[in-house]
């Protein structure tokens, strides 16, 4: 009777870790240039595997870990999108925070901006907030209001076509 090879097994996962660790650290160093990040993201990928062994195949090892590779690989770009996004922001910020022009302006647009919205036809500003304010997606919004989704599209275009004409295109 044979027994059935387990991942937990020190020396069944060190096999695993010789046989993949350079081919995962070429595949992250490739992706990001970065041969430090490489081999950070290539062991924090083989402890995730290690912290759940229990629940992962032998045969099913491989394609596991390269899942958690991808992962993490696909965690990192999300993680440097929002930090670039963020950083984009506050230096376009610092642009104008000292700026008491720039207040003025910006109060004086959303003063517009708000007085526009208030005078369109109640239907259209109620579409108009549901979706740009509170984020609800077309079809939410006719659940909602118990109208179609073209009746959504149809009101929601009519507003911006409205707002454009009175603010212009900013």
């Amino acid at each position: 009777m044979s027994k059935e090879l387990s991942v937990c097994d020190e020396e069944v996962f060190g096999s695993i870790f010789k046989d993949h660790f350079k081919y995962l650290q070429n595949l992250f160093y490739y992706k990001f240039g970065d041969l430090e990040k490489a081999k950070d993201l290539m062991q924090d990928s083989f402890i995730k595997l290690w912290k759940n062994c229990k629940d992962v195949p032998y045969d099913k090892a491989k394609g596991y870990l390269f899942m958690l590779a991808r992962n993490s690989f696909l965690n990192d770009v999300n993680k440097q999108k929002t930090i670039q996004k963020h950083q984009d922001s506050v230096d376009k910020n610092l642009l104008y925070i000292e700026s008491p022009d720039f207040v003025l302006e910006e109060k004086e647009f959303l003063n517009k901006i708000n007085r526009e919205i208030s005078l369109l036809p109640d239907k259209q500003r109620q579409v108009f907030l549901l979706n740009r304010i509170d984020e609800k997606t077309y079809k939410e919004i006719a659940e909602m209001l118990d109208i179609s989704v073209k009746t959504v599209e149809k009101w929601m275009h009519d507003a911006l076509v409205t707002l454009r004409k009175k603010i212009g295109k900013v």
